[in-house]
């Protein structure tokens, strides 16, 4: 998670602190309207979710985002 709030952060010209609440503002948006198993590999690719540690972070089952890819795929009818 480190790494997106750093890119937040450069893109954006805001503070860390102030990139570290923008990325766990979305990361809870998107957690609170994605499916459970969708949103539990947004867990995995970020570390655990808002405020987790990035170094906690573990590779989903299929491989970060390819997992959520196919999990989204398989939302609308494509695997």
């Amino acid at each position: 998670m480190d790494e997106l709030i750093a890119q937040v952060s450069q893109r954006t010209g805001l503070p860390p602190d102030q990139a570290r609440a923008a990325v766990e503002v979305v990361i809870s948006h998107l957690k609170s309207h994605l499916p459970a198993p969708i949103a539990s590999h947004l867990d995995a690719f970020v570390g655990g979710g808002a405020g987790a540690n990035a170094g906690a972070a573990q590779p989903s089952a299929g491989g970060g985002l390819g997992g959520l890819a196919g999990e989204l795929g398989g939302l609308f009818g494509k695997k």
